[in-house]
């Protein structure tokens, strides 16, 4: 039986890593995991820490753990229980680990508790693992129902005289549980005098939260307040409540009875708890802010630049990001939809979304385009690569300079005169391939130049690929953009130098020219040409070279199942007209192959035939690929737009995504073949290798999207101001972006 394993745990340490505290984490070292299971509802997750006990995470976030769970159950139900004069009834909503019962039934004046939590999950998960605080769920005088809270206080009217709502963070569906409506059947549901507790975030963290809290609660309850306890495994170390009263007058802060059996209330506490710190107090009592501005904030001024990006893919968040770390910059991110750029905007600072179309014909949209991209300093355009000339006309018009990390077509090209005499720049090829090769290459280039040598040749060869552990499908490839775009990319014609020589390779022969590529011997490599590596020749300024080749890695076995679906007709972007909905994929093979009939056998012998496969073990490899990706199967095929390449994408896209917890890897490597004045040689490589974020971003994402971003600040600084169509080939364009990437750390290439 394998190990259990969760995204949320690396190298033998738990990450809370979560969008309601960024940039910050707390990390617990795991002895081992106990239970994983995705619920109707959330990820539950228990493992035994190191030094916390055993403890319970939904959705990636702590909820408790046996060490400190103490102060959180015991202030959150003692708060309101302790201050009532006569508890009676009393209602938890969610608290399913059964911690917040257990110190409801420490009031002796209490008949009756129900629990309702929504995911029976966790009351069971907690029983097994939380023994300790779950027990009393077998109580007489505890009834557990398992059901939305919502509707329970809906039916349950003027009931309960306390009412404890212990929630997780306002995230997806709890976000309802800090909202009016939810207060106002916590309201309803109490008898008169009665009171609430909800948990109410941290001070650190979420005090803009807590001050909207309290204005909605204020305008529900004669009686509301902040009252807060501290517990290690929280963010910051804090978390509070909002704990409120129908009955006008009533001190809360103030204990009517001892109880009993505690290990962090006490009276004292209890008094202490609504005594907050200056900055909390002034703001949440006076609206005053105290906290302190720095970074971005302690600019105290209006942005000065305005920034557009066009586009909402994987790589323009760690761009975006990259652009409004300046504060003087302003950034609007436009997608096709408003609901894309505005869950790629977030929380970004500075940041608005709007809808644009950056490829339509239509009169209206394209109008709306212009007046958007003139309303701004630079546009950075992240939309499919045929639709940059699109955007760069209407940059034309409006002066605005531009950035793609595309590389330049021959329709931006023919722009170029325009551009000039609009006077903006557009540069282009600044990503990862093209983008930081041509940084690396231009340095070591320069170098050795400088040196007196020559280089009489350059190999490049760059891979996004899953990390060997997540290369778990026959191909050995996962899709981090468009399926379509990387099979299209198969069948890309390429040409190269060699020994002086060019070498042409159509798209049909590309698989077939795939040699072993050695980096390091951890990984087996086949590498093959990409697109027109001729011109750099000129572009590197290395006339001497003899053999110049650009090309992509991919691992071991990829371009022989790619050669077998070439010729099977699956790369195919001809319209069949026999492709329509109600075939299996049984019978869009057969038609594909001109099989006999739709048996598998039938299948795999005419696969067999067309492939002239190099050996038996060949034949099994591909065939069982053929078979995992369901080619031979009754399934219904999913057509799409009646192509084959357009229907395997659509099988693709399920099958070879990145599943959660999954990273990539990055690999770029130069070698460069030196000559030097002395006439000897040597071999100079300087090589990336860079892992994703299960997390965070994907290295793609990361590699593509910063060196974007620093292109585009330098532009807003004026430090490139030629205006033009430019690509990062020369010293003075590559230098200035390499030393930042340097200096930020985001980038480490190891020479050799």
């Amino acid at each position: 039986m394998a190990p259990l394993t969760h995204p949320s745990i690396k190298d033998g340490w738990f990450r809370e890593i979560s969008s309601q505290w960024p940039g910050q984490a707390m990390t617990l070292k795991v002895n081992r995991i106990l239970h994983v299971e995705k619920s109707l509802y959330q990820d539950v997750l228990v493992f035994e820490s190191a030094t916390y006990g055993n403890v319970l995470v939904l959705d990636g976030v702590i909820q408790c753990t046996e060490r400190d769970e103490f102060s959180y159950q015991e202030m959150i139900a003692h708060l309101p229980l302790a201050s009532h004069p006569n508890p009676k009834k009393v209602l938890v909503i969610g608290g399913g680990d059964g911690g917040v019962v257990r110190e409801v039934l420490k009031h002796d004046t209490v008949e009756q508790v129900v629990l309702c939590d929504i995911d029976e999950a966790v009351i069971r998960v907690s029983k097994q693992f939380l023994p300790h605080m779950s027990s009393l769920l077998n109580d007489p005088r505890v009834t557990v129902y398992v059901g939305d809270g919502f509707k329970f206080l809906a039916d349950n009217t003027s009931t309960y005289d306390v009412i404890i709502t212990d929630s997780s963070d306002p995230v997806g569906p709890a976000a309802s549980l800090f909202q009016k409506p939810y207060f106002e059947l916590l309201r309803d549901a109490l008898t008169p005098g009665g009171h609430i507790s909800t948990q109410g975030e941290c001070l650190w963290i979420h005090l803009d939260l807590i001050q909207d809290l309290l204005k909605t609660t204020r305008g529900l309850f004669p009686v509301a307040e902040y009252a807060f306890t501290t517990i290690p495994t929280y963010p910051s170390g804090q978390i509070g409540f909002m704990v409120c009263s129908k009955e006008a007058g009533r001190d809360l802060s103030k204990p009517l009875r001892t109880v009993p059996n505690t290990r962090y209330y006490n009276a004292e506490v209890h008094k202490a708890a609504f005594v907050l710190p200056e900055f909390g107090r002034a703001l949440l009592k006076e609206g005053k802010d105290l906290r302190p501005k720095f970074g971005a904030q302690a600019a105290g001024k209006a942005p000065t630049k305005k920034v557009l990006l066009l586009g909402s893919g994987a790589v323009a968040r760690p761009c975006a990001e990259y652009v409004v770390r300046n504060p003087d910059n302003a950034l609007t991110i436009a997608c096709r939809t408003l609901k894309s750029a505005q869950a790629l905007a977030g929380d970004l600072r500075n940041t608005v979304a709007v809808s644009l179309d950056a490829g339509s014909e239509d009169p209206e949209k394209q109008a709306a385009l212009e007046k958007a991209i003139a309303e701004h300093d630079l546009v950075i355009s992240l939309v499919p690569y045929i639709h940059h000339a699109n955007v760069i006309k209407a940059a034309i018009k409006g002066k605005t300079n531009v950035v793609t990390t595309s590389y330049i077509s021959p329709a931006i090209r023919e722009l170029e005169e325009q551009i000039k005499k609009a006077g903006i720049i557009v540069m282009n090829e600044i990503g990862l391939d093209p983008g930081v090769d041509h940084l690396y290459a231009i340095k070591t280039i320069d170098e050795v130049h400088a040196k007196g040598g020559k280089i009489k040749e350059f190999h490049s060869f760059c891979g996004g690929l899953p990390a060997p552990e997540c290369s778990d499908n026959p191909l050995g490839y996962k899709f981090s953009w468009s399926p379509r775009g990387g099979l299209l990319a198969l069948l890309n014609d390429a040409s190269y130098l060699a020994n002086g020589q060019q070498v042409n390779v159509s798209g049909k022969d590309l698989m077939s020219t795939a040699k072993p590529y050695y980096i390091t011997p951890a990984f087996a490599f086949v590498a093959y040409p990409n697109r027109n590596s001729v011109p750099f020749r000129e572009f590197y300024n290395i006339p001497e070279a003899e053999t110049v080749i650009r090309g992509t890695l991919r691992y071991q076995g990829f371009p022989e199942f790619v050669k077998a679906l070439v010729a099977l007709g699956w790369l195919s972007l001809e319209k069949k007209p026999w492709l329509k909905e109600g075939l299996t994929w049984a019978q869009v093979m057969q038609q594909a192959i001109g099989a006999s009939d739709t048996n598998e056998s039938t299948l795999i012998a005419r696969v067999k035939e067309l492939c002239q496969f190099p050996s038996e073990a060949e034949s099994r490899r591909i065939i069982s690929g053929l078979k995992w990706i369901g080619l031979f199967s009754s399934e219904p095929a999913t057509v799409r737009d009646g192509t084959l390449l357009d229907t395997l994408c659509a099988r693709l896209e399920t099958l070879m995504k990145y599943e959660e917890g999954e990273r990539d890897l990055v690999m770029l490597q130069h070698k460069f073949i030196v000559e030097w004045a002395d006439g000897s040689e040597s071999t100079i490589t300087s090589t990336l290798e860079a892992y994703g974020e299960p997390q965070g971003h994907s290295a793609m994402a990361l590699y593509v999207g910063v060196p974007c971003g620093i292109a585009v600040q330098l532009i807003l600084d004026g430090v490139f101001k030629t205006p033009g169509v430019i690509a990062p080939y020369s010293k003075e364009i590559c230098d200035p972006i390499r030393e930042i990437l340097e200096a930020q750390g985001a980038v480490r290439f190891v020479p050799a």
